[in-house]
């Protein structure tokens, strides 16, 4: 099937490779993928990040056949269900019990960060401060791209063009308090809440622990509620179950998605302190959002089985012996490859930074090249901010974890060939 012919449109890929059978996927298993074209390829980003214990795992493939074939489809609009019931129950405990009190399921991290601005700002009206609106995020977050959470990402991806209304929110770059200060100074009293991703997705830059202690004290000093975008991060993606657990203080909303289900099925989640869900119990009001599809058994069977598998798996421990792996691998790559400029991330969320021949920073423009040559030499890795990005599952073994970097090593230089050709 031709570009031209293909009904199928596929997110963020260009035109011209639409219908290609070199990108349309068949089967995945474990940690590899098949493609229409007939190769089977390492995967090196968990999917979209999300296929923490790589794919096919049985556990969680059975519950979520169980709850289709018992309940098929049930919700959590202007209803409960037993499933929805049980996994909040589940997620609190996971995320702590002692802070944290209620869930709001979703269905995508980018409809979870518009629930959260919605709770945000109602609770502050609730609170007697209903001037506080505005939502801080970091420049160079992503935060999805329905409109509520396109207008909090800081990337440029055309708000402006899609008419997205970012009047009420504003960007400060991360790791930089002083600036954060300076916006506080001004908008104190108009700040609803700051969210931040504790590892940025886009560039896999974490947040220093000095950063974290100025949020901290600033959400004292300025009354706003700090929110933890942990999309990218959940699911011991960086070590424990989540990174906000390495914090002094927890957020007062925490937000989930990606490895909440390993990928199988479209789910988010909202974790809500105490404090912030008490001022709707007390003031009796509700919350104006619902998705048809959040909540449901199928959803719920899955986180259920999910966090069970990790923990039957040590997903923790896992995540910390392949980051250690990744640690040598990556330092022995920046040391010894001519187009590496550095390597950042944290955990097994990690982003390696490129060069030309040349020796100037690779263009975002070149940046998709880069990609296809190290899928051609055998492995998906994701785009980054001029380089690439690799999230493998946390099932890796040491020999998926050589066999991931020695295809990263043919493909740029098998780009490195075709650049100087050109």
């Amino acid at each position: 099937m031709t570009a031209t012919t293909s009904p199928l449109w596929p997110a963020l890929l260009p035109p011209d490779s639409h219908g290609s059978d070199e990108l349309c996927t068949v089967s995945a298993k474990g940690v590899r993928v098949r493609f229409a074209d007939g190769r089977e390829l390492l995967c090196g980003t968990s999917g979209l990040w999300n296929s923490h214990l790589g794919y096919g795992n049985a556990a969680i493939a059975e519950a979520s056949a169980n709850a289709l074939r018992e309940a098929s489809y049930l919700n959590v609009f202007r209803y409960e269900n037993v499933y929805a019931r049980e996994a909040a129950a589940a997620l609190v405990k996971l995320c702590g019990s002692e802070h944290y009190g209620r869930v709001i399921f979703s269905t995508s991290g980018g409809a979870a960060n518009d629930a959260m601005t919605k709770v945000t700002r109602q609770y502050h009206a609730l609170s007697g401060a209903p001037q506080r609106k505005i939502v801080i995020g970091l420049q160079g977050s992503y935060h999805g791209l329905t409109f509520g959470g396109f207008a909090l990402t800081g990337e440029d991806l055309g708000q402006r063009m899609y008419g997205v209304d970012q009047r009420l929110t504003r960007h400060v770059p991360p790791n930089e308090p002083e600036e954060l200060e300076r916006l506080l100074s001004r908008l104190g009293g108009q700040v609803a809440a700051i969210v931040v991703e504790p590892v940025l997705g886009s560039g896999a830059i974490p947040l220093t622990e000095d950063y974290v202690a100025a949020l901290l004290r600033l959400r004292r000093e300025h009354g706003f509620l700090l929110v933890a975008d942990e999309v990218a991060t959940g699911f011991c993606r960086t070590g424990p179950f989540f990174a906000t657990e390495e914090w002094p203080e927890p957020p007062d909303l925490l937000i989930t998605s990606k490895g909440l289900t390993n990928g199988t099925c479209a789910a988010a989640a909202v974790v809500v302190s105490h404090q912030v869900a008490s001022a709707f119990t007390t003031a009796g009001s509700v919350l104006a959002h619902g998705e048809t599809q959040a909540g449901t058994p199928v959803m719920c069977a899955a986180i259920l089985a999910t966090i069970e598998e990790m923990r039957r798996l040590d997903a923790e421990g896992m995540s910390r012996r392949l980051s250690a792996l990744l640690d040598t691998e990556l330092a022995a790559l920046e040391s010894d490859h001519p187009l590496v400029t550095e390597t950042t991330g944290k955990g097994c969320f990690r982003a390696i930074r490129l060069r030309t021949p040349e020796g100037i920073s690779l263009p975002p423009a070149e940046v998709p090249a880069v990609v296809t040559a190290i899928r051609r030499a055998g492995a998906i890795v994701h785009p980054g901010l001029n380089g690439v990005q690799l999230f493998p599952a946390l099932t890796y073994t040491e020999a998926n974890l050589r066999e991931l970097m020695e295809c990263v090593r043919k493909g740029l230089s098998a780009h490195a060939a075709q650049a100087v050709g050109a």
